[in-house]
């Protein structure tokens, strides 16, 4: 009888799973076939499949999409979502895809959910694990000349707009849209660009006699897309050359400052490297006790309603040689109950954001994932605590009368390789001084823009595009406290809470320490709070 029951629900599993299009693998469908619950069985597989985006459905697919699945049912009646935890724990016996219900009060994997909170998603890259190939970067760099196209066709300056297949002799003046392939200097100091669009390629030539052009042009970064105007000649070889008379970049501007009709605050942090020996403790506690009200003579704390933590939350393990003699507890788990610890004092009704850094366990590749429930799941027991990946972008502090504000968030990996390849970074010793790196990947609407400056994961959504302007941009990283604006977006780079370690002394690091950005939502005023003794 067991067995001819398992064979019927077998039976009309595979048959919905037919009509729907979808493939399921033989070891899945024997662990949907112990469970007698068929809707459950069958709205769990459909959604796998929505949030996933792929037919084939394997064990790995269900546990690399269970969070977008929690966050697809979270609307759901109780009564829905309780069959459906119970099918999730039945399933994870055997796939591994929760903990098992013994241990001890393990909330499911949450990011930020939209209900009645004053903070909620934008863009939130979660990656699908596969077997990358060539095409996957063909898909992605061609995807992303299309999105940085479209946003520079919209500018007015590019008039005469044309393909490089199609460029005439007889056009005097026409613009073009191209990606950077390749940059030298000419033996008479003009500098040559390679670019190329989706029909063809062709040399550019930026005179050195028009100074400031030719500043703009060093500045651009390989594999950028830009858009050029000028006109064309046959050059010594007898190959069209494109002299250019005005460079325009895809640009990030606001017409204006938001303000929110509400006054309330945002304080910003990251790298605070929990788990370290050199971890500034004493100090973080001082800041604790700040949130919590314990300073006199601060009024604006009982206003304080949003602490975002742009990554490195937790020291980590084995991020660069020699770190294990530097770190006070010698697992990842350990960092993370310890972060729980210190955090699990702030008072509760200040919402803390945390993205994800490359100290936080997972990969270097970006986007990079949410930080393991597996080994920080006492973080996601707090419950004023949310987890985004790294990038995202997040709206905080909207209202029935307002719109609130968008935030981006990216840790900053890809920065040094900037502030060492950018002819007018290096004058400024940006690495010194990171929100310049910020401020001029704004102008590029890419937060990594070269293919060799950070590690990446190519998709037909390019994560690193900057598709949305944003209202703020906050990243760490370089551990050095920055404020400024870009065409009337905020840019917040936060301090460390570490000391200094060998290896940044190795590097020529000059890191702050313990300074908290605060931005007031009503006023749009910002200052630095110092927490360093």
């Amino acid at each position: 009888m067991y067995w001819t029951t398992n064979k019927m629900i077998n039976k009309e599993i595979l048959s919905f799973c037919l009509k729907k299009g979808i493939l399921l693998d033989k070891e899945v469908l024997e662990l949907f076939s112990n469970y007698p619950d068929l809707e459950s069985a069958k709205f769990f597989i459909e959604k796998i499949k929505e949030v996933s985006s792929v037919n084939v459905l394997t064990k790995h697919t269900f546990i690399e999409n269970i969070t977008h699945f929690n966050k697809a049912v979270e609307f759901l009646p109780e009564e829905r979502k309780k069959k459906l935890e119970k099918l999730k724990i039945n399933l994870g016996l055997s796939i591994e895809i929760i903990k098992e219900i013994s241990e001890p009060n393990i909330q499911e994997s949450k990011i930020i959910e939209e209900k009645n909170d004053s903070v909620r998603v934008i863009s939130n890259y979660l990656s699908p694990s596969k077997k990358l190939t060539v095409s996957d970067f063909v898909t992605h760099f061609r995807n992303r000349f299309n999105s940085l196209k479209n946003i520079l066709q919209e500018n007015s300056s590019l008039t005469n707009l044309t393909s490089i297949s199609k460029i005439s002799p007889e056009r005097k003046v026409f613009s073009l849209i191209g990606l950077i392939s390749s940059k030298k200097v000419s033996k008479n100091k003009n500098l040559l660009l390679e670019i190329e669009d989706l029909t063809g390629k062709i040399t550019v030539l930026i005179n050195k006699d028009k100074k400031d052009l030719f500043s703009l042009a060093e500045d651009l970064p390989l594999d950028s897309v830009i858009g050029f105007k000028g006109t064309i000649s046959k050059g010594t070889s007898n190959k069209n050359i494109f002299f250019v008379n005005e460079i325009i970049l895809p640009e990030s501007s606001l017409s204006l400052r938001k303000k929110s009709p509400i006054e309330e605050f945002a304080l910003f942090i990251g790298d605070i490297h929990i788990g370290s020996k050199l971890f500034l403790e004493k100090n973080f506690l001082k800041f604790i006790d700040y949130l919590n009200g314990k300073v006199p003579n601060t009024p604006e704390v009982s206003k304080i309603k949003y602490l975002f933590i742009v990554g490195d939350l937790i020291a980590g393990v084995a991020n660069y040689p020699g770190q294990e003699k530097e770190l006070s507890l010698s697992d990842l788990e350990s960092h993370f109950q310890k972060a729980a610890e210190l955090l699990s004092k702030i008072r509760s009704d200040i919402k803390i954001i945390i993205s994800t850094g490359n100290h936080d366990g997972v990969r270097i590749m970006e986007p990079q994932p949410l930080i393991n429930e597996k080994y920080a799941w006492p973080l996601y027991n707090l419950k004023n605590i949310s987890f985004v990946t790294n990038p995202s972008l997040i709206n905080f502090g909207f209202s029935n009368s307002f719109s609130g504000f968008n935030i981006l968030l990216y840790h900053g990996f890809s920065f040094f390789y900037y502030a060492d390849n950018i002819p007018s970074l290096i004058k400024q010793k940006s690495a010194h001084r990171p929100e310049l790196i910020m401020d001029y990947l704004l102008k590029y609407r890419h937060l990594a823009p070269t293919h060799s400056s950070t590690q990446y994961y190519p998709s037909e959504k390019d994560s690193l595009l900057i598709q949305e302007v944003p209202d703020i941009f906050i990243s760490g990283h370089t551990h050095k406290s920055g404020v400024m604006y870009h065409n009337n977006i905020l840019i917040i780079s936060v301090s460390s809470w570490e000391s200094m370690t060998g290896y940044q002394e190795k590097r020529g690091a000059e890191p702050d320490f313990c300074k908290v950005p605060i931005f007031n939502l009503k006023t749009g005023s910002i200052k630095i709070l110092d927490f360093e003794q």
